[in-house]
């Protein structure tokens, strides 16, 4: 974990050649593949995701925003790093970085709440998950 980085995922990332455009780039659809594998990472390293939803608990995004800086190409060695950047009682917001050895190319934000699974009202962040993500 890195300081101002609490829960700090980390996954390496392989690029695939049904990822990348005719000009050998990872095309920008992939992205959002690759932040969902990211935060899934996050949460199930503490709420295994069968867990949640036998709790009856759905993660729900409702915001992404993608900083494209870089292009990542085919053969690139890529790293995903996901945080919580901030923590309300139901809502919360993700940052991560998409890397190519130490570049960034890409920075992402998301924002999101987790939802009662039948009727998709919002409910408080389960606290297993809060004390991880707040430490």
């Amino acid at each position: 974990m890195q300081q101002g980085r609490p829960s700090l995922v980390s996954i390496p990332i392989q690029v695939m050649t049904y990822d990348i455009d005719y000009a050998q780039i990872v095309h920008n659809a992939v992205y959002i593949r690759w932040l969902e594998d990211l935060r899934t990472a996050l949460i199930s390293d503490t709420y295994r995701i069968e867990e949640l939803l036998a709790d009856s608990i759905s993660p729900i995004l409702t915001k992404t925003e993608i900083e494209y800086r870089l292009p990542v190409r085919f053969g690139d060695d890529v790293t995903g790093l996901m945080w919580v950047s901030k923590l309300g009682r139901t809502r919360w917001t993700v940052e991560a970085e998409i890397r190519v050895g130490d570049q960034v190319t890409t920075f992402a934000r998301q924002q999101g709440y987790f939802a009662d699974a039948k009727t998709l009202r919002p409910i408080r962040i389960p606290v297993h998950l809060r004390e991880i993500w707040q430490s």
